[in-house]
């Protein structure tokens, strides 16, 4: 079967969304626990019943407040709602409304795309001192502009991930005329950043301490002089800069301590202008910066007179541990040793914070675009480096991280195929149990946990399980039952965990001994609820291939049958081959040609409608995809070993789509043959 590859971000951002707005779920929910007559849980004192309140997500607090007058009081405490993270949500303007009662206290605000930022406003959430939006491609300079119009308090404006080509300078003039209390400013993908908005941002925002112009076109480097409070400054991935005038005017910051140039075509000269220059600088970062790179001499990039240089050509570690520590002992683990720092000072501790941020964000870009320069660094350092980021306390930090882990090892997306060298770097430096410790350690319904990570987690050990050397390796580390606990522990509005979930464990099935450790772990049971329970295709698709290749091992183990006695498994297969979508009846087909090969299997399937369901879709599939159509005939070549199912296939009016689909095979090829050789059996 398949091994398909972990999805984009944006695709789970798009169709696996909870609906958060509706009533259901935030005003007319309850929550589904057994009755306990014994205990009053209206009784419990305030104090104890809003830590309970803490502990769970937003939907769930919600929900919990419908219940009851005392509950409804209770969970609309201030200190209930002062972070909302609204990422796994569909955030809309009835989302909003249903908020906006509990949010007069808020102060930290995460969520996604432009019409969130539309719903947003809504909240009147006056009091935010800190929002953070993804994807907001689509978002304009006037929603922008409202937004922060609105939050007068602001101190952290962060809008990154992808581009927002849509804002101008004329909206960062709005953020400092607007937010005098600014701290922190990063912005991604802004076509031009003139040098009225960034002097509007001088003047006004005398307190901003951190400034990132990511990925844009145009940024007025004379300018940003004048940011003198400014200690933190990128410009990563910014093009049409004037690299000498950045370094005359940049030097004369004096407050800067760190500057990230990465992914630009900064050049040797003016890397060590700014060294040389520059007062306060401590760390300048330059990941993936083709000309400096093919200028420095590498023996000078560790250590320039007590300023480190971090780069793809540098030991960044060692340059990282040389800030706090002494480095003779510095193995491959920097982050972790300042981690474990018992005595640690501020300006340390906002530095390497900082280094982990841009390194995150720098590798993550660096991983989708994949270029062929970077596979030394890979190898070298880079694999170690993405391992020690996922054990960061930033949250967006360990998300960036693993989401770069299950990136950069996968060198064809379609044909879901891995570097093997890149993929034995993170198995070697214990990268499969650092990915099942980071999906385990966020359990659903806490509200301090990322579930954004846990995705990101599973989906690095989705695509590490598709080299055949490597499942091995997850099963020794016990990540086969890993894998099947985050099914059971994640509800149906996780669907990304799910899927990523589902699919590594459709990978690891496809072994004959992995497959008999997910069967004796619960996977046969997880996936069948899976393939009864769940409505998101990604879910279906990855469920149904995974029971598929679980049933591919009839003449070593006995999986095929052991799903086929599972209850609700091949009925859920049949209904699945109605799905809309394609991958889902392709390998809910596929499952069941695998098991028709059981003979109390041939009979259940049939015993649910099997044949009528498989007769249907062969009629259906004539112009679909060879994998769909192979599967399709060859379920009911499969069936039709047994007379009766014979009979019955013909009855439906089988025979007739069975020779069209042999005689459409124009193209020869070894799919279309198969096709039509099963077929002719069939029909036999």
């Amino acid at each position: 079967m398949t091994r398909r590859v972990q999805q984009k971000v944006s695709h789970s951002m798009d169709q696996s969304k909870a609906v958060i707005g509706n009533n259901s779920e935030l005003d007319g929910g309850c929550l589904n626990l057994p009755a306990i007559s014994e205990v009053d849980w209206t009784r419990l004192p305030a104090d104890t019943a809003i830590q309970i309140f803490s502990y769970l997500s937003c939907r769930d607090r919600a929900s919990l407040s419908s219940t009851c007058r005392a509950y409804r009081l209770l969970g609309s405490s201030p200190c209930l709602w002062s972070s909302l993270d609204l990422r796994p949500y569909k955030f809309d303007t009835s989302a909003a409304e249903s908020l906006s009662s509990r949010c007069t206290n808020l102060q930290a605000l995460w969520f996604r795309g432009a019409l969130s930022a539309d719903a947003m406003i809504i909240l009147q959430a006056r009091r935010l001192r800190e929002i953070n939006v993804e994807f907001c491609g689509e978002l304009t300079d006037a929603i922008f502009s409202a937004i922060v119009a609105r939050h007068e308090m602001l101190e952290i404006l962060h809008f990154g991930l992808d581009v927002c080509d849509r804002i101008s300078s004329d909206a960062i003039k709005t953020v400092a005329y607007c937010c005098p209390k600014l701290r922190r400013l990063w912005l991604a993908g802004v076509r031009e950043v003139n040098g009225d908005a960034i002097n509007a941002l001088a003047k006004h925002c005398r307190q901003l301490v951190e400034v990132g112009f990511i990925d844009s076109g145009c940024v007025d480097e004379a300018a940003l002089e004048n940011l003198s409070s400014v200690r933190y400054l990128s410009i990563a991935g910014a093009r049409n800069l004037n690299w000498s005038s950045a370094a005359i005017a940049w030097s004369k910051l004096t407050s800067l301590v760190g500057l990230d140039t990465s992914r630009t075509n900064i050049n040797l000269s003016s890397v060590m202008r700014l060294l040389s220059s520059s007062r306060n600088l401590k760390v300048l970062i330059a990941l993936n910066c083709p000309v400096f790179e093919a200028e420095a001499d590498t023996s000078m990039m560790y250590d320039q007179k007590g300023k480190v240089v971090l780069s793809l050509i540098s030991e960044i570690v060692k340059g990282v541990a040389s800030l706090f520590s002494d480095t003779t002992e510095i193995n491959n683990g920097a982050f972790q040793n300042w981690r474990k720092l018992k005595v640690r000072d501020r300006i340390s501790d906002e530095i390497v914070s900082w280094i982990e941020w841009v390194l995150s964000h720098s590798l993550m870009r660096i991983s989708k675009k994949n270029p062929k320069e970077c596979d030394d660094f890979w190898l070298r350092q880079g694999a170690t480096l993405l391992l020690s980021l996922m054990e960061s306390s930033q949250q967006e930090v360990q998300e960036r991280a693993a989401y770069a882990v299950a990136t950069f090892v996968v060198i064809d997306d379609q044909n879901a195929m891995v570097d093997c060298q890149r993929a034995e770097a993170i198995l070697r430096h214990g990268g499969v149990q650092l990915l099942l410790d980071l999906a385990r350690s966020c359990p659903e319904g806490l509200q301090s946990t990322n579930r954004l990570a846990a995705e990101e987690a599973a989906g690095g050990l989705w695509n590490l399980s598709v080299g055949e050397d490597h499942k091995g390796a997850i099963a020794r580390v016990g990540g086969i039952k890993a894998l099947v606990d985050l099914i059971f522990k994640w509800s149906s509005r996780n669907d990304g965990v799910l899927e990523r979930a589902a699919g590594a464990l459709a990978n690891l099935a496809a072994d004959d001994k992995c497959s008999l450790e997910v069967a004796r772990a619960g996977g046969v049971h997880a996936l069948v609820m899976l393939a009864r329970s769940f409505m998101f295709e990604g879910v279906q698709e990855q469920a149904a291939r995974a029971l598929a290749n679980l049933a591919a091992h009839g003449d070593s183990n006995s999986n095929n049958a052991d799903v086929g006695l599972e209850t609700g498994a091949l009925e859920a297969l049949v209904q699945l081959t109605f799905s809309k979508h394609e991958g889902v009846r392709q390998e809910a087909a596929g499952a069941l040609w695998n098991l028709s090969f059981d003979d109390r299997n041939r009979e259940a399937i049939a015993a649910a409608d099997g044949v009528e369901a498989l007769v249907a879709l062969v009629r259906s599939c004539s112009s679909s995809s060879q994998g769909l159509q192979e599967r399709a005939a060859g379920a009911l070549w499969g069936l039709s070993l047994s007379e009766a199912n014979s009979i019955a296939i013909g009855r439906e009016g089988g025979v007739a789509p069975l020779i069209t689909l042999a005689q459409s095979a124009v193209v020869v090829s070894i799919a279309f043959c198969s096709v039509r050789r099963t077929v002719i059996r069939t029909l036999i």
